[in-house]
């Protein structure tokens, strides 16, 4: 056998995930213009949120809120910091006018 004669497999595998990711796009998108365009979507950017939004799934209901939460919705805070400290580093008197 000579060193042309072999096959990538790596290579290939590669090429086909992304060529199968692709064509899964197109089709997702595809059925979102469907569905904007038979819903008679009013403007341009209400059509175009709808298709750049077509790879969002719902919530499930365990997703939904209530549930005990092991990380902090902003996790920029600083633990140990109170509202009252917070309140007054962004007070409106701590502003620069320009």
């Amino acid at each position: 056998m000579e060193r042309n004669d072999i096959i990538d497999f790596n290579a290939l595998e590669k090429e086909l995930q992304a060529a199968l990711t692709a064509d899964e796009k197109y089709k997702r998108e595809n059925a979102a213009k469907l569905r904007a365009v038979e819903q008679r979507v009013a403007s341009y950017e209400e059509f175009r949120g709808i298709v750049l939004a077509s790879h969002l799934k719902p919530l499930e209901r365990k997703d939904k809120m209530g549930g005990k939460r092991t990380v902090p919705w902003n996790c920029h805070t600083i633990q140990g910091r109170t509202f009252q400290d917070v309140a007054t580093e962004i007070s409106p008197s701590s502003w620069k006018s320009s």
